[in-house]
């Protein structure tokens, strides 16, 4: 909780030092300040922010818990291509604050990412909820990160299915951003999952949604863009996705959208598969999937 507060994720240098040292030297040595360089570089700023008996409190008070990967809940296997050679900007996450009923661990076992455009257009919320609702039905995990638009959808869909989603937020897992998705963000803890790595009460800013979008990516198998322009949030997640090797999927849009510009800029240049159908992401993702692929199984445009 302490290493959490005092670096800016992702923290390249400090995942380091935690992975030679132990979490507990290392913490205490961050708040000595007797670390090396580059590690002082991430934390000398809030070193002295020791929080944590406030920020376990809030959790406590929020239905939330610390998950660390010392503990059985955590996602080993998917958070595995986090690693240093995927490059500072994918550093893996120190801890994760998590806010619900389900076990992390089993909820990212079979999983798949949705997202888009928050300005998305009627086709893409449609598209983002039918994909949400045929992949939750089928007993996967849809994992989004709650904002307007593509996010959203999905989460509903998947929520309308009966089925378990996860949001993933920047910033803390009782904060309740977008405000007018806090209803939405409960529904999802009663049986899914929201989660953060940053602490309680962190305020949601820019880069933390972008810090934020390696894990979208990371916590699944897969992940499928429905709108998105040429430089947006959801593009970063795309790049994302590719970067660590996960398969990426993107849905076709008419030619005179603007947001699917960026999905036509992925198919052309070969980064991303294209998909139309629930049925086609799981051809995708569920190689080692032991239930067969469901033919019927469609989004209607």
């Amino acid at each position: 909780a302490y290493l959490l507060r005092v670096a800016e994720p992702p923290a390249p240098a400090l995942v380091a030092f935690v992975a030679a040292h132990g979490p507990i030297e290392a913490a205490a040595r961050v708040a000595t300040g007797d670390v090396p360089s580059p590690v002082g570089q991430e934390t000398s700023a809030h070193r002295h922010h020791d929080l944590v008996e406030t920020d376990l409190a809030a959790a406590h008070r929020a239905g939330a818990r610390l998950v660390v990967p010392e503990d059985d809940e955590w996602p080993t296997q998917q958070l595995m291509c986090l690693q240093p050679g995927a490059g500072p900007r994918y550093a893996p996450p120190l801890a994760l604050w998590v806010r619900g009923a389900a076990r992390l661990s089993e909820v990212a076992d079979r999983a798949v990412s949705i997202v888009g455009a928050r300005a998305a257009t009627g086709y893409g919320e449609h598209v983002g909820a039918e994909f949400g609702y045929g992949l939750a039905s089928q007993g996967w995990t849809v994992v989004s990160g709650a904002a307007f638009g593509i996010d959203g959808a999905a989460h509903r869909g998947a929520l309308a299915a009966g089925g378990v989603t996860v949001a993933v937020l920047g910033c803390g897992v009782e904060v309740g951003y977008p405000a007018a998705h806090t209803s939405l963000l409960g529904r999802i803890a009663e049986t899914g999952l929201v989660l953060s790595e940053y602490s309680p009460g962190a305020p949601p800013a820019r880069h933390r949604f972008l810090a934020r979008n390696r894990l979208i990516a990371a916590l699944s198998a897969g992940t499928v863009v429905v709108e998105t322009g040429v430089r947006s949030g959801s593009r970063n997640t795309a790049t994302a996705a590719a970067a660590l090797g996960k398969e990426l999927m993107v849905v076709p849009g008419p030619i005179t959208s603007a947001v699917s510009a960026g999905c036509h800029e992925l198919l052309r240049s070969g980064t991303a598969l294209p998909v139309s159908s629930v049925a086609e992401i799981l051809d995708t993702v569920s190689t080692t999937a032991a239930d067969p692929v469901p033919d019927g199984t469609t989004a209607s445009a």
